[in-house]
């Protein structure tokens, strides 16, 4: 057996093995590259030290602790929670309105946060009580909040998608502009299936509709709120400033307004917000430095050839070699979260698409979109954990309730794997 197979079997074997412990991600990251470097006869500490800091040693990737940081400041100065009074003020008497006030809330927070973890416990905190309290069942409430989270890494600003091209060398500001219109077609695909979930459910009256008066109020006190994605978008698109720069002017942005406009956030709370947020920047960008080690060997065992040869009859046929993709990241999507996805595979499946045509961007999209879907996907299911953990429920209650959902979201690929100009058409438009 070659040392090139020996590595192949070390990185799939070594990683299914150490995942199995319940060791962190970005640890069995190194020790597979360092297995993979033993095997390789490539056996250098310093060669893997080199990459764990060259893993983290980017300027695009400083938007990744910016954003993280702008979405804890989101919830705890406020800013999340009048996105959903404004979103229960003006749907919430419909019946079954406390679900369309979800996915209200979720695509308008996905357009501020950029992470399905903080849209996920923004609401988990917020909507699940109050659905309870009103008899929606836990099951269906818990699925639909778990499933709108997953908008957060498709409507832009996405830290998937500033990871992505980094990590794959694609504009950030197209895979950003991508995403808009597959953001709302999953905002719109989640209205279908709640109104589909609602016919068997028997819920109390809603209350009565709030006159207009008090709908342009909760409209006024979100207004703030509301202005962030503007100044993010329109400043990127603008030239004003970079993706990286607009995770900064983010976060300033939601400081500024938790501690002066809304006022629900003093100055000694910063410092649990800041722990917090380099807690999880800590968590990411090992798993980036991790991943920057692994990545390097299976260049150097030449895997990516391997796959090539593999999908390689398939790349005459673009469509089809992107359903058999999709078919792969979903299976990969069960038992890894988003971001070592995007490190590990995007870089070997990307130039596989471009020598079949399919435009990168598209692609990255994509990408992302089916990894997004990983998060509510078992076993691992990461804003699953969240929505469970924040709610107080069991993992195979949010599990049976996210499942009508996460059919619309396969639906939805599909649609845009036969139709990939709902993709390109805003971004060729936008450039």
């Amino acid at each position: 057996m070659g040392a090139e197979a020996q590595a192949f079997i070390v990185f799939s074997v070594g990683m299914l093995a150490l995942m199995a412990t319940g060791m962190n991600m970005g640890l069995a990251l190194v020790l597979t590259g360092a297995g993979m470097a033993w095997v390789l006869d490539f056996w250098d500490t310093q060669l893997l030290a080199q990459n764990l800091v060259a893993g983290v040693d980017s300027f695009p990737l400083l938007a990744v602790p910016f954003f993280i940081l702008a979405g804890e400041l989101m919830n705890t100065g406020g800013i999340s929670r009048r996105i959903i009074d404004m979103a229960q003020a003006w749907v919430g008497h419909i019946r079954g309105g406390l679900g369309y006030v979800a996915i209200g809330a979720a695509v308008l927070l996905s357009a501020m946060s950029g992470s399905a973890l903080a849209d996920a416990a923004a609401m988990s905190a917020i909507l699940l009580p109050m659905m309870r309290k009103n008899g929606y069942p836990v099951d269906s409430s818990a699925g639909l909040i778990a499933a709108g989270s997953v908008i957060g890494p498709i409507i832009p600003p996405s830290m998937a998608f500033v990871i992505y091209g980094v990590t794959t060398n694609t504009s950030i500001s197209a895979l950003f502009v991508s995403g808009v219109v597959p953001g709302l077609i999953m905002g719109a695909g989640l209205i279908v299936a709640w109104r589909w979930v609602l016919r068997g459910m028997v819920l109390p009256a809603g209350p009565a509709p709030l006159p207009m008066r008090e709908r342009w109020r909760s409209t006024g006190k979100a207004f703030w709120a509301l202005l962030m994605p503007v100044i993010i978008i329109g400043g990127m698109k603008s030239g004003i400033f970079t993706p990286t720069e607009a995770a900064v002017v983010a976060a300033f942005y939601a400081l500024v307004v938790a501690l002066f406009v809304h006022r629900e956030i003093r100055v000694p709370e910063i410092y649990g917000v800041l722990v917090r947020a380099a807690k999880t920047t800590a968590i990411v960008m090992f798993l980036c430095a991790g991943a920057q080690v692994a990545s390097y060997m299976i260049t150097l065992a030449d895997l990516p050839s391997v796959l090539t040869g593999w999908l390689g009859p398939l790349v005459e046929n673009p469509r089809l070699l992107m359903t058999v993709m999709m078919i792969v990241l979903v299976l990969i999507g069960t038992a890894l979260d988003l971001t070592p996805t995007i490190l590990i595979f995007a870089p070997v499946m990307l130039p596989i698409a471009v020598k079949a045509g399919i435009d990168p961007v598209y692609f990255g999209l994509m990408f992302v979109l089916n990894g997004s879907i990983g998060l509510v996907t078992p076993p691992v299911g990461t804003v699953l954990n969240v929505v469970a953990g924040v709610g107080r429920i069991s993992m195979p209650t949010v599990i049976r309730g996210v499942n009508p959902f996460l059919l619309t979201y396969v639906l939805i690929m599909a649609l845009l794997v036969v139709f990939p100009q709902i993709v390109t058409a805003p971004v060729l438009w936008m450039r």
